[in-house]
C-alpha cells in the first residue's frame, strides 16, 4: 500500500493552485465571487463590514487544514520511530525560523519591491532569488554528512541575506523585517504552535480540546474588553515582525485538520496491519460515487448561498446533505468507516460555523472570525472526503497528478509566477502578449489559468526531479 495519503497531497495542491489562480486573474472586470468577498468590484476597496464567502476565501483555510492533516504523517511517524518530543519541538521552532526567513526573503526580492518601475535588474534579482531557494530549502540528493548539508543551507541563507540587505530599493526604502509575505508569516506562526500543540497532546486528544477552549476564551475576552489582561496577552509580542498572537486564531482551522489526519493515519495503519481488509467491498462501491457528489454539493452550496446571503436556505440544504451523507455511510467498514468519521466531524464543524453566522456580523475572512474558521474547516473536511474518493479509492492518479505533485512541492508553486515566470516573460518580451487578456472578463480569467498552468508545470517538473523545497 502507498503509505502516503494522496488525498492530503491533492487537497494541499488544490489549495496552492487556487491560491496562485486567485492572484493571477485580471484584477477587475470579473464577477464579485471571483475575488475575496470583502474586496468586491469594481473598486476593490476593503470593507470589513461586508460578510460573505467565495472560493477565493476558501483557499488559505484549505491549505492550513492540509497542514494540520499532515502532522500525524510527519511528526507523528517520527515520534513512533523513537524521536523525542524535545527534538520534535526543536525541529518545529527551526521550521518556523526557516518559514519566516522565506517570508521576508521573497517579499524583498519581488520585482515590484526592488525597482520602480521594474527593470532588467529587478527581473534578474527575482531569478537569482528563485535559484538560491533550491540549496536553501531543497533536500540535496547526494550522499554527504549532515553537517555539510546544514552548512550549504546556512550558506545559501547567508548569501540571500547579504544580497537582500544591499539591494538599492527605490523611493528611499531599505530592508525592514516587518516587510514580509503575510501568508507565509501566518503559516510560520501557525506551523510552530500547531506542531507544539500536537506534540504535547499526542495520545491525549482531550488535552487538545481543552487547550483550544482556553485559547478561544482568551480571544472572546480580548475582543470584548480592551482593558482586560486577556487583551494585553493577545496583543503583546516581543518581536512583532516574527510573532503575532492574533495569528493563533488559525489554530482552529489547523487542529481540526490534525484530527482528520489522525483519522487517516490510523486507518492506513489498520489497513497495513490487516491487508485482507483492503479487499474491494461492494458496499464501498455503492457509497463512493453518491458520497462524492454529496461532499461536492455541500461545498458548492455553501459558497453560493453564503455569498448570496441566503442563510436559512444554506443551513437547511447543508443539514439535508449531511444527513444524506450519514445515511449513506452509517453502516460499513473499510473506506465507508473512514468517510463516516470524516463526514461526522466535518458536518459538526460546518453546523457550528453556520450556527455562529450571526455572531460578529456574519462570516468574514478579515478580520478572521470564528464563523469563518469553523465553516471553512467543515468545508475542508468535505473537500478531503472528495479527494479521498477520487485519489485513494478510485486511484485516479493520472488525472490528479497535477494536484498531488503540486501539493508535494507547494513552496515552489507559491513563488513560481513572481520569481520565475514573470521575469522570464519580461526579459524575453513575451509579456506583451498578455495584453490580449484585458479585452474581456472571460479573457481576464484565462490569463490566470495560463499563468497558473505554467506555475503547475514548473512545480511538477521540480517534484519529478526530486527538487522539493522543505522546511
Amino acid at each position: 500500500m502507498n503509505n502516503r495519503a494522496l488525498s492530503i497531497d491533492a487537497l494541499r495542491g488544490y489549495a496552492i493552485i487556487t491560491m496562485v489562480l486567485s492572484a493571477t486573474v485580471v484584477y477587475g472586470g470579473l464577477p464579485g465571487w471571483m475575488y475575496h468577498a470583502q474586496v468586491p468590484p469594481p473598486d476593490h476597496i476593503f470593507n470589513p463590514d461586508l460578510p460573505g464567502l467565495t472560493w477565493v476565501d476558501m483557499v488559505f483555510p484549505s491549505f492550513l487544514f492540509a497542514l494540520g492533516a499532515a502532522l500525524p504523517f510527519s511528526v507523528g511517524k517520527k515520534h513512533e520511530k523513537g524521536q523525542t518530543k524535545f527534538s520534535l519541538a526543536c525541529n518545529a521552532l527551526w521550521r518556523g525560523v526557516k518559514l519566516t526567513f522565506f517570508a521576508i526573503l521573497i517579499q524583498h526580492f519581488y520585482p515590484f519591491m526592488t525597482s520602480s518601475p521594474q527593470d532588467l535588474s529587478s527581473w534578474l534579482l527575482a531569478l537569482f532569488c528563485f535559484a538560491l531557494l533550491f540549496p536553501m530549502y531543497m533536500r540535496l540528493p547526494w550522499e554527504m554528512p549532515s553537517w555539510v548539508r546544514t552548512a550549504i543551507q546556512l550558506g545559501a541563507m547567508a548569501v540571500g541575506a547579504i544580497v537582500m540587505l544591499n539591494i538599492n530599493y527605490p523611493n528611499g526604502y531599505s530592508f525592514d523585517p516587518h516587510t514580509s509575505n503575510i501568508i507565509i508569516l501566518i503559516l510560520a506562526n501557525v506551523a510552530v504552535f500547531a506542531t507544539l500543540l500536537y506534540i504535547v497532546t499526542i495520545g491525549r486528544p482531550f488535552w487538545r480540546i481543552g487547550i483550544l477552549a482556553l485559547l478561544a476564551a482568551l480571544f472572546f475576552s480580548s475582543d470584548h474588553d480592551s482593558n482586560c489582561w486577556q487583551h494585553t496577552v493577545m496583543h503583546w509580542s516581543p518581536l512583532d515582525w516574527l510573532y503575532n498572537p492574533l495569528y493563533l486564531k488559525y489554530l482552529f482551522l489547523v487542529m481540526p485538520g490534525c484530527y482528520a489526519g489522525e483519522i487517516l493515519c490510523e486507518w492506513y495503519k489498520a489497513r497495513k496491519e490487516c491487508p485482507e481488509a483492503a479487499a474491494p467491498d461492494s458496499h464501498e462501491k455503492s457509497v463512493a460515487m453518491p458520497l462524492l457528489f454529496v461532499s461536492l454539493a455541500i461545498v458548492i452550496i455553501n459558497l453560493c448561498f453564503l455569498y448570496a446571503r441566503k442563510l436559512e436556505l444554506n443551513l437547511a440544504c447543508s443539514a439535508v446533505l449531511i444527513a444524506c451523507g450519514w445515511l449513506l455511510t452509517r453502516k460499513g467498514e473499510g473506506y465507508v468507516a473512514l468517510w463516516r468519521k470524516l463526514l461526522v466531524f466535518g458536518g459538526f464543524m460546518l453546523m457550528l460555523g453556520l450556527f455562529l453566522e450571526g455572531y460578529e456580523g456574519g462570516i468574514k475572512k478579515d478580520p478572521v472570525n470564528f464563523t469563518y474558521l469553523f465553516t471553512t474547516a467543515g468545508l475542508s473536511f468535505m473537500t478531503l472526503i472528495f479527494f479521498s474518493i477520487i485519489c485513494d479509492y478510485y486511484h485516479c492518479h493520472r488525472s490528479t497528478s497535477f494536484l498531488v505533485l503540486s501539493g508535494q512541492n507547494p513552496m515552489v508553486a507559491y513563488v513560481a509566477v513572481d520569481l520565475l515566470i514573470f521575469p522570464i516573460l519580461q526579459i524575453t518580451g513575451l509579456v506583451d502578449f498578455l495584453g490580449i487578456f484585458y479585452s474581456s472578463p472571460f479573457m481576464g480569467f484565462i490569463q490566470g489559468v495560463v499563468l497558473t498552468s505554467l506555475a503547475v508545470i514548473v512545480t511538477m517538473l521540480c517534484t519529478k526531479a526530486k527538487c522539493i523545497w522543505r522546511t
